[in-house]
């Protein structure tokens, strides 16, 4: 059953963007656009492999008198104890400003070390509910400059940060539009020599935030606030958050391949990451959904998957969300038959019908080597009720569906990814 519109419905929509700059040397910038903020000393949470690029980009800022203080002790997936770390660190610093050097995992560990240095408490007090409190930061943060070196999160440009919660067996988040960052520096120079299991994941995730988003319910099927606060930062689809997704399904489906491929395709590793970032302008509008629900409970119940290219046996963010993606999409085909058979067009298909993005997305994820089962990843079919309780807690995200979703539903999407 798809969303009706309400009696006394919605008719605003909001659309808020990072400022970016974009392109082959955008990082020699950092130390400037510090400067205009006002930065005098700077907490850097930086990604410890990249110690090269962390010591060139202090030297810049402290030519230009921006003192920094280094956190590298970022996880690849963050918790709320790695999270808390930080956050500890940054309050030992007393900083100005935030930089954030690396993927997802960096900037989100970035973002939530300037809320919690900002307003203090605990991450759990800010993690959505009913997983968390849900607190709202009551003003906005420190400035933060988000530097990515991944094409996948387009953490630069969202209001989200992403945890794992061991102890819980989920992922789950912070939302709140002070998380956007203040401004964000998109250098394809800076993801050469990233693995290719990395760059698929990251790439995968790309497509589905920007499929999610431009298949999320519209915006005038939700209920008009009370007040402009109770507005959620998932506001469903609308036509400005549209542009951004199509155009980033459109550069996911002609340069994945590529840049999976050939890690020295600059063109094509340019194009994702800005694909990334335009999918997070999206999707921080129009939101998420079905797949990235499913996603959390998938990343949090088992840590046994290793892929090529990773440190550590876990699974990756890309995986975990685009595997459950074609089931979801057929699930979903009938609330809006021609979005999705324009989302299959823009990733390349041909065909028309319920299985043209679904068809569509396998073909793409069997191309740049990415699992294509809950199986790979080492589920079965006893692990599915709670993987169907883990997704059924992410209501932030299944609200934004475009059909309403029950258990049943949900049990019958992860069923069909086995």
């Amino acid at each position: 059953m798809t969303h009706s519109e309400p009696i006394d419905s919605e008719t605003l929509f909001t659309v808020e963007a990072t400022p970016f700059k974009f392109g082959p040397g955008a990082v020699n910038d950092a130390a400037w656009e510090l400067k205009r903020l006002g930065a005098k000393r700077a907490f850097l949470v930086a990604d410890p492999k990249l110690g090269e690029i962390t010591e060139r980009l202090r030297g810049d800022l402290a030519r230009e008198g921006v003192e920094t203080v280094l956190f590298d002790r970022v996880r690849v997936e963050p918790t709320a104890e790695s999270m808390k770390e930080a956050a500890v660190a940054a309050a030992a610093a007393e900083p100005d400003s935030f930089v954030a050097l690396g993927g997802g995992s960096t900037i989100d560990t970035a973002k939530v070390a300037n809320l919690l240095f900002t307003h203090g408490g605990s991450v759990m007090d800010y993690v959505n509910a009913p997983i968390g409190a849900g607190r709202k930061p009551p003003t906005s943060l420190k400035p933060l400059l988000a530097i990515p070196t991944t094409s996948g999160s387009g953490s630069e440009a969202t209001t989200v940060a992403i945890l794992d919660l061991p102890h819980l067996g989920v992922k789950s988040g912070i939302s709140h539009r002070y998380l956007r960052p203040t401004l964000a520096l998109v250098d394809p120079e800076l993801t050469r020599g990233v693995p290719a299991a990395v760059t698929a994941s990251a790439g995968l995730d790309v497509v589905c935030h920007a499929i999610e988003s431009f298949l999320a319910r519209p915006y005038t099927s939700r209920s008009k606030p009370d007040t402009p606060d109770d507005r959620p930062p998932y506001q469903g689809s609308n036509p400005v958050a549209d542009v951004w997704s199509s155009r980033a399904i459109e550069f996911g489906g002609r340069y994945l391949r590529r840049a999976v491929h050939d890690p020295n395709d600059l063109e094509a590793r340019g194009f994702m990451m800005l694909g990334a970032t335009m999918a997070g302008v999206g999707f921080g509008s129009a939101g998420v959904h079905v797949p990235h629900a499913c996603a959390y409970p998938i990343a949090g119940l088992k840590h046994a998957y290793h892929a090529l290219g990773y440190d550590t046996a876990f699974v990756p963010h890309g995986f975990s969300v685009i595997v459950t993606a074609p089931a979801a999409f057929r699930w979903t085909y009938d609330a809006d038959p021609a979005r999705h058979e324009e989302a299959a067009r823009l990733l390349g298909a041909a065909e028309q019908g319920s299985n043209a993005l679904p068809n569509a997305l396998l073909a793409l994820m069997r191309d740049v080597g990415a699992p294509a089962s809950l199986r790979e990843l080492g589920y079965e079919e006893a692990d599915l009720p709670e993987l169907v309780k883990g997704a059924s807690k992410q209501r932030r995200l299944l609200d934004v569906a475009p059909k309403r979703v029950s258990d049943g539903d949900l049990e019958a999407i992860l069923r069909a990814s086995l």
